[in-house]
């Protein structure tokens, strides 16, 4: 969209990028913002402070800070600085006891996270370090533990353990009550599309959907809901999920036909590589199913949105962000 304004003898081009508002973490956000950061797209990626794996958990520990694994591993998505920054970023300390599996890019933030006593603060630090354009946001500044609330009404405390527990999940909460961050508010109420990424579903996505202001906020855009659907399920999360039923659990926590598009793989995945993903990690692929998702009020929008890496099955990032941009064009 393009706005002229003529001041005297000069005419001033100024271009209004459509803005999104990609709730995720880990990976699946990661992936998603390699593709999205290649068009003229106002970013706002929010970022899930759960995890509590390897290197984050140790630091969360001995600083008492949220965790940064997530907020690290996606500013490096959105970086454009060059690939040997990158691998700087991504270097481990595996053969020291004191710094034993910590990243760079882990220390980094934990060092700026000292300095300046937030994220809010710590982050543009950081953005400017790898020259993003965009926002990151953690969905709170707080350090809150995830727990999982079971079909037999046990607690589960912790994202690592919630994704290994056996049992069915019925509810996704924190450990106690969690404020969000006032600048993910002011983002949803100006976002033009609003996007729920591929990545863990209820350790990725829903813990960024708990927090009463934050449902309170979307419930109130105009914005278009969408969802970005896994290739695969998650063992222990999402095993034997259908499109729609990753959907429905959003609704739940989000409200009744509260995504109202979804973006989804219908392209068959090769046989070897499924059987691979079966045997090796209890996962199968995600089936598209239409008639239920017409039922859920769902715009669907189907192609083939992978790709094989090394023998892996990835998001194909451009064409998922490609399509991303033509709903965002189609509402012009």
């Amino acid at each position: 969209m393009f706005f002229f304004f003529v001041n005297y003898d000069k005419v001033v081009l100024v271009i209004y990028m459509k803005k999104i508002v990609i709730f995720g973490g880990g990976s699946g956000l990661s992936q998603m913002l390699k593709g999205l950061k290649l068009f003229p797209i106002d970013i706002t990626a929010v970022v899930s402070v759960s995890d509590n794996g390897g290197s984050t958990l140790r630091l969360r520990k001995d600083f008492k800070i949220p965790a940064v694994g997530d907020i690290s591993k996606v500013l490096l998505s959105m970086s454009n600085t060059d690939k040997d920054i990158i691998n700087l970023m991504n270097y481990r300390f595996n053969h020291s006891r004191a710094l034993g599996n910590h990243s760079i890019k882990n220390l980094l933030l934990t060092a700026l996270l000292e300095q300046k006593g937030d994220f809010a603060n710590a982050i543009p630090v950081f953005a400017k370090l790898l020259d993003i354009e965009g926002q990151i946001l953690p969905i709170t500044e707080e350090n809150a533990e995830l727990v999982a609330i079971t079909e037999d009404d046990k607690k589960v405390y912790g994202e690592t353990s919630i994704t290994k527990t056996k049992k069915q999940i019925k509810k996704i909460i924190y450990d106690h009550k969690v404020k969000a961050n006032p600048e993910v508010l002011a983002a949803i109420k100006e976002a033009d599309l609003i996007i729920f990424s591929a990545g863990s579903l209820l350790t990725s996505i829903i813990p960024n959907i708990i927090i009463p202001s934050v449902v309170e906020a979307i419930s109130k855009s105009k914005a278009p809901k969408l969802y970005i659907c896994n290739l695969m399920t998650q063992p222990g999360e999402t095993d034997n999920y259908k499109v729609s039923n990753h959907i429905k659990i959003l609704n739940d926590y989000l409200g009744k036909n509260a995504i109202n598009m979804v973006i989804a793989n219908n392209y068959p995945i090769p046989q070897d590589l499924a059987e691979k993903y079966a045997t090796e990690e209890q996962k199968d692929p995600v089936e598209l199913d239409e008639s239920e998702l017409k039922k859920l009020k769902v715009k669907i929008i189907k192609d083939k949105i992978y790709s094989i890496e090394d023998n892996y099955l990835r998001h194909d990032t451009l064409k998922t962000a490609y399509l991303v941009f033509s709903i965002l064009m189609e509402k012009e």
